[in-house]
């Protein structure tokens, strides 16, 4: 299901001159209904950002990060809040779509919350496993060469289940930020990306080196294979 975006600012705020704050504030409340369902999943810290303008033109469509954020005023030993980063630019994609951003950082969290490892090549790599949590929080994905199991989408069921989520994130999220220009000119020649394994260690080679033959890691007993940039809702770990 598409969505379009109307990106008429939303003047139900008008009075105060609030305009971020309330889409924030549905986006938390998103979260809190996934929560519902999913009681396992830590209550985390929304962040609506800049999605592009790094890591070479790639789009960040969201992420988890653990332990980011810490009170104030905290005693010693106490448990930081976790992190979920939504990138403005996604919002264009509707609210279907972003609800579906959500759910896969909700499967990111639930897996940290069970000490899952879901993905490798430094968040990038998405295995089984995160297919396995993903599925469950109501999800479906399919495998990318480079990425793994992340390209997401929201079937009917789950959209279906969420419907009243989706309905306050279009009434809201009635803006999406541009995306910022990629390009340019650069004063030095890019050398031959860095090779990852499947836990993750990098090396960097030259090409005709790899060439002669594979370089596997004794780790993991995985080949090294070039490291590839990939957009993100890949990079939700």
């Amino acid at each position: 299901m598409t969505a379009v975006v109307d990106a008429t600012v939303s003047t139900e705020h008008s009075e105060t001159g609030a305009i971020s704050a309330p889409m924030v504030g549905a986006l938390e409340e998103a979260w809190e209904a996934i929560r519902v369902r999913h009681p396992e999943l830590p209550q985390v810290v929304i962040v609506l950002g800049a999605g592009s303008g790094d890591r070479g033109g790639a789009l960040r469509l969201g992420h988890f990060a653990a332990m980011r954020w810490t009170p104030a005023e905290s005693e010693a030993g106490q448990v930081g809040m976790a992190e979920v980063f939504i990138g403005g630019e996604g919002l264009a994609r509707g609210p279907a779509a972003v609800l579906g951003t959500l759910l896969h950082e909700a499967a990111h969290a639930l897996a940290h919350a069970r000490g899952v490892q879901d993905t490798s090549r430094q968040g990038r790599w998405h295995n089984a496993k995160f297919k396995a949590v993903a599925t469950e929080v109501g999800i479906e994905v399919v495998k990318d060469p480079r990425i793994g199991w992340s390209p997401t989408t929201v079937p009917a069921a789950t959209q279906s289940a969420y419907e009243p989520v989706i309905a306050e994130l279009g009434r809201v999220l009635r803006m999406y930020r541009a995306a910022e220009p990629t390009g340019g000119e650069t004063t030095k020649k890019p050398g031959p990306p860095a090779c990852v394994c499947g836990c993750g260690r990098r090396i960097r080679v030259a090409p005709s080196v790899r060439e002669a033959g594979p370089i596997v890691c004794g780790v993991c007993d995985t080949e090294f294979t070039p490291e590839e940039p990939a957009d993100d809702e890949e990079a939700g770990s």
